[in-house]
């Protein structure tokens, strides 16, 4: 420095240094543990019983269950400053900054990156509440569980048992640094020679891009291809896919019977009197059309419906083009006035979710339930649970290979069926859980609701030109891909290791904002039309709102950077709508939306 110690120019520089070492310690990175004190540590009572009766651990003779959160960009005073208010209670928790792990037996998890957090996210808001709010904050979740009187092997049965690879994967201590995905600007890629593909090389091309259309399809869309006179880009193909699947195309369903036979044996006379009435029913319902009209599953299911209505018998029934949920008009007394209610049904089955991981499979049943007579602007009172399991008592040794345990399966499907039913606010007054040994190949995870609103609150119209689509609800991320194509798949002992993005964590506290919001008729009467963000996402939410839409992924908020095109266009969720409202409501609509997420907040 010109001029020396204790000359202006050196004194400026000592400031500035002095800011700059000031500023580097002012935001920092933290590791807390929290860890609830022995009468009240209730996990790690039950995982030291879990592991001695299910793994035969006979000489574990201690559990300890740690939460662990990292916190990123913080300061140290207000890391202190929300230690014992936001990550521990003073009179039920043990609190660390530090934990010497050197002579013990341990190990660590966290959740898998891009799933929803909730632990994570109700740190962060509750952080927010106490207006720690930089724009770079971050926090992640783990669990460190410490085991006593077991050697390395029992060590890896233990993780083996307790780690399910589509729902955590083991942390590594060492490392408190936070994954950022970048952006990413990448060209979707375009299949070249798509067209030129013979059956056979389309087959391996399914493959090797995992669809699950079948051969057929993929000539159909390969011939349409060559007549447009282009190759497929990878989200036209994807979108395909997802659209095409069994879960949105009910293709099994919809399948044209052309032979059918009734096998010899006990119940041969009844199902062929019952397939007599079938056919019965349908020349009466198509009458001169009936050869137009093929045999298939589907139309077994709803003939008696479609045979009800045509004798004048359904006339309660609502028939809209928007396919949300089963729709009843009753007249219900409200304080002397007789009131036109839509009263709403809806089921949904999440078999394939449940068994390969439990606890989301089971919260997004129950929540995939609630959304589609919320779509139908109507709000959810009553929900019913049926699941069915082989015997949960049965030795781990005899589970099925590439499945989880009987016992996992059921108790955390229990768990997260619950969960989001009571974050939700959701009575759920039919519990039944059937028990068969045909449950060991396929779970059924069955969640029921039902659901009504004022009909005077309810508007239903076609979109016509120019009409605006609104999202709203949760972000997207990479959770929730796959989700449709992957329950449409052939299943084997190897599906579950390549799953973990198709089950996604819900998040019931945004459904339950997104059901508030929907209470306001205000709100409802501006809607023309709603669809729920399930199965396909963005593709297919939108696209079955109207006959044409345009869609800008660029606008669509994400759970963090780093999302394909193809991913934006196919991630699905629970907790999002696609609302079409006229042009000249958007605007109203947005600032309702923004008046109740600011008064829910404060």
């Amino acid at each position: 420095v010109h001029g020396g110690e204790g000359s202006a120019e050196h004194k400026r520089y000592c400031h500035y240094y002095k800011l700059i070492f000031y500023m580097v310690r002012l935001m920092a990175n933290f590791r807390v543990f929290v860890e609830k004190q022995a009468k009240f540590n209730i996990e790690a009572q039950q995982l030291l019983t879990d592991f001695k009766q299910n793994l035969h651990l006979t000489m574990l003779a201690k559990v300890r269950v740690i939460n662990l959160y990292d916190l990123f960009n913080i300061s140290a005073e207000e890391f202190h400053r929300a230690q014992n208010i936001v990550f521990a209670e003073a009179p039920v928790d043990n609190i660390y900054t530090e934990i010497d792990l050197s002579k013990q037996t341990w190990f660590a998890v966290e959740p898998l990156p891009g799933q929803y957090d909730q632990r994570a996210d109700s740190a962060l808001q509750a952080l927010n509440l106490l207006s720690i709010n930089h724009s770079n904050l971050n926090l992640t979740t783990g669990k460190l569980i410490i085991l006593d009187g077991i050697n390395n092997d029992e060590l890896a049965l233990i993780k083996s048992y307790y780690i399910n690879p589509l729902e955590i994967r083991e942390k590594n201590l060492a490392r408190l640094q936070i994954e950022i995905s970048s952006a990413n600007h990448s060209v979707i890629p375009q299949f070249a020679g798509f067209n030129q593909l013979s059956p056979l090389q389309l087959g391996e091309f399914s493959l090797k891009q995992s669809l699950v259309m079948s051969l057929a399809d993929l000539i159909c869309i390969q011939n349409y291809f060559k007549q447009q006179q282009r190759e497929p880009t990878e989200t036209e193909i994807k979108v395909l896919d997802t659209y095409w699947s069994d879960h949105c195309r009910h293709t099994t369903f919809e399948t044209h019977l052309t032979a059918i036979d009734f096998a010899p044996g006990k119940y041969q006379e009844l199902f062929q009197q019952a397939f007599a009435k079938y056919i019965s029913s349908r020349n009466f319902v198509y009458a001169a059309n009936v050869q137009e009209r093929p045999i298939t599953l589907m139309d077994l299911a709803t003939i008696y419906g479609k045979e009800l209505r045509k004798n004048g018998l359904l006339t309660d029934v609502e028939f809209s083009a928007e396919i949300n949920a089963c729709s009843l008009f009753v007249d219900i007394e409200i304080d002397g006035k007789i009131e036109t209610w839509s009263v709403q049904f809806k089921n949904e089955t999440h078999n394939h979710p449940t068994e390969i991981e439990p606890y989301g499979g089971a919260s997004t049943c129950v929540g995939g339930a609630i959304r589609d007579p919320l779509s139908g602007r109507s709000y959810v009172y009553q929900a019913l649970r049926i699941s069915g399991a082989a015997n949960p008592l049965e030795a781990i040794e005899d589970t099925l290979a590439g499945k989880l345990a009987q016992k996992k399966i059921t108790t955390k499907a229990a768990q997260g069926f619950s969960a989001y039913g009571n974050q939700i606010g959701l009575a759920t007054t039919l519990v039944r859980e059937i028990y068969h040994p045909g449950y060991k190949a396929k779970r059924m995870e069955v969640g029921v609701v039902v659901a009504a609103a004022p009909y005077a609150n309810i508007r239903r119209e076609a979109p016509v030109a120019g009409d605006v689509i609104i999202l709203l609800g949760g972000r997207t991320g990479r959770d929730g891909c796959g989700g449709a194509t992957g329950s449409s798949k052939e299943q084997d002992v190897h599906s579950a290791a390549l799953c973990s993005a198709e089950v996604q964590k819900g998040n019931p506290v945004v459904e339950r904002k997104i059901q508030r919001l929907f209470r306001n008729p205000q709100v409802t009467r501006l809607i023309k039309k709603c669809n729920d963000f399930g199965a396909g996402g963005v593709s297919v939410a939108i696209g079955e709102l109207a006959d044409g839409v345009k869609i800008n992924l660029d606008k669509i908020p994400t759970k963090y950077h780093g999302l394909t095109g193809t991913e934006l266009a196919i991630s699905e969720s629970q907790e999002r709508m696609a609302v079409v409202v006229a042009a000249q409501d958007a605007h109203l609509f947005i600032q309702k939306k923004k008046k109740k997420k600011k008064k829910t907040m404060s």
